[in-house]
């Protein structure tokens, strides 16, 4: 059997709280930010699921190979519609400088998200790409439209979702535990949730990165392996509080922490691993999901096995001497 890591995470632990600490600040300044930005008016850069618009994607006819695009070009050639077609005319006509525009697979498909167009609308767009971009292929054409209501519905559940995974998990750890556990365990969900929502804030604000509905699913799976994880170094610190309770709870922190090491890391890095290959050959689709998940795995197991418990020591009454 391999001996345990020595691990000095007492002797450490204000270096760990400054690493959340820093991470944390980044995190709420870049949500700051686009919180005050004229493009996104929010702490997320939101996405069409929570926003409301509509997305049309469109296939090229390619003979060999698709020639390169310009994403610039396009977005130009959708913002002049508005002066020139009379489905634009009227002042209530959408802003379409809000658009965002993705070549995707060689340049042989376009996916133009754009905000609520009617169905008049959305043909004059159709047709003013295939114009200057075309040919394109009819039969996969679509056009997918989610009202305003609707994206603020699917905003709220999303809220609503998070919020019941958090009460459910500081229930459950409660019960296991202590409030104290629970607090902490929370206080490292919290962490990682936060980290996680400000690099997407940032990619929000320098590269348009959008969140959506599976951002939502990723948060939902952060918060799963982060408490998965802290529980498991919880429950070692508490085996070793009953076992060798002749030592300092402090010298107790560091053998727990350093019992499930190599557990955690293991885990970690089997998670990591068909999420790298999601982000390698998953397409675009899943490529964000996997992103914020690979952020998620990171800070969950820094979380688990360095803030939680470093925390833990300074909140317990017994002797540290």
């Amino acid at each position: 059997m391999k001996a345990n890591f020595n691990v000095q995470l007492y002797k450490n632990r204000k270096n760990v709280w400054l690493v959340s600490f820093s991470l944390c600040l980044i995190s709420i300044i870049g949500m700051l930010i686009c919180l005050k930005s004229t493009s996104i008016k929010a702490p997320l850069n939101l996405g069409l699921d929570y926003t409301g618009g509509t997305q049309i994607t469109l296939e090229r006819i390619c003979i060999d190979e698709c020639i390169n695009l310009n994403t610039s070009d396009i977005s130009n050639n959708i913002i002049a519609l508005k002066n020139q077609d009379k489905n634009f005319s009227s002042n209530t006509s959408p802003n379409l400088t809000r658009s965002q525009i993705q070549l995707l697979d060689n340049s042989q498909l376009i996916s133009i998200r754009l905000p609520f167009l009617s169905a008049d609308q959305s043909e004059s767009v159709v047709a003013e790409v295939n114009k200057s971009f075309g040919p394109f292929n009819n039969e996969n054409t679509s056009v997918e439209i989610i009202g305003p209501s609707l994206g603020k519905q699917l905003f709220k559940s999303s809220l609503i979702s998070l919020l019941f995974a958090f009460l459910g998990i500081a229930l459950y750890i409660n019960f296991r535990y202590d409030r104290r556990y629970s607090f902490l365990a929370l206080f490292a969900l919290l962490h990682d949730i936060l980290i996680v929502c400000g690099a997407f804030a940032w990619l929000g604000y320098f590269f348009n990165v959008e969140v959506d509905s599976l951002f939502a699913v990723s948060l939902l799976t952060i918060a799963g392996y982060s408490v998965n994880n802290t529980v498991v170094v919880f429950d070692r610190i508490r085996e070793k509080s009953l076992i060798e309770n002749q030592l300092s709870f402090k010298y107790q922190i560091d053998k727990a922490v350093g019992a499930t090491l190599t557990r955690t890391l293991y885990t970690s890095l089997t998670t990591l691993l068909p999420l790298i290959c999601i982000l390698i050959w998953g397409g675009s689709t899943l490529y964000w999901f996997a992103f914020a998940l690979v952020i998620g795995v990171i800070t969950g197991s820094w979380s688990s096995i360095a803030l939680a418990p470093s925390l833990l020591s300074i909140t317990s009454n017994k002797d540290f001497d």
